[in-house]
């Protein structure tokens, strides 16, 4: 079975299709269609709102089983008006490049002190018409870690620019220097692939 994810980010794409990779599925991005992608609008106060307003865009526009994702980043010690959730990227209405969020991110952790942060991860897949599946399970929740306001020397890795200020809590190591199997941000590994494995036994 040959299923959409709905991102344009190769290393998003990359990471689920490693995530998926024992599953009797392809795993495609929006790219690889080599059509017009249509502009999805993502207003949801939530991760799992977000999830479902793309993977329902996408599916009415092609027709194919799609799923999309979405995240929120939380810390525990920062005040609520300035918590992230899915504005992880937007701040005060701008829209950040990789760079810019290194930077924004690195300098509210030299105020209030290393992050106690966790992503939120949640998902829709839209099978077909009358099959729809979501989830915002604690099981696709990463692990605690830190975000640190000192980057990482190495160069920055497109696509997840956070990793250069995450630091694994338990051995005090950047994210950059942890094995990529053992990453806690890759933690929600088992969520993703249990949800499919649930989707997929109630279609078939």
């Amino acid at each position: 079975m040959k299923i959409l994810y709905g991102t344009g980010n190769p290393a998003k794409l990359s990471a689920m299709q490693r995530r998926l990779s024992n599953l009797d599925i392809e795993v495609i991005g929006l790219k690889d269609l080599g059509m017009s992608i249509p502009e999805v609008t993502e207003n949801g106060m939530t991760p799992l709102e977000n999830a479902r307003q793309k993977a329902c865009a996408y599916y009415e526009a092609f027709h194919v089983p799609v799923f999309s994702c979405d995240s929120g980043l939380y810390f525990d010690n920062v005040p609520d008006e300035i918590q992230p959730g899915v504005h992880v990227r937007t701040v005060n209405g701008k829209y950040l490049t990789d760079e810019e969020m290194i930077s924004y991110y690195s300098d509210l952790a030299l105020k209030y002190g290393n992050l106690i942060s966790r992503y939120k991860n949640a998902i829709c897949f839209v099978y077909d018409d009358t099959h729809q599946f979501e989830s915002m399970s604690p099981a696709m929740e990463s692990k605690i870690f830190l975000l640190t306001a000192k980057p990482h020397s190495s160069v920055l890795r497109k696509g997840f620019p956070l990793d250069s200020l995450s630091v694994d809590v338990k051995t005090g190591r950047y994210f950059y220097d942890l094995p990529e199997q053992n990453l806690d941000q890759l933690a929600v590994e088992d969520g993703f692939l249990q949800f499919f494995k649930d989707a997929l036994g109630q279609i078939r």
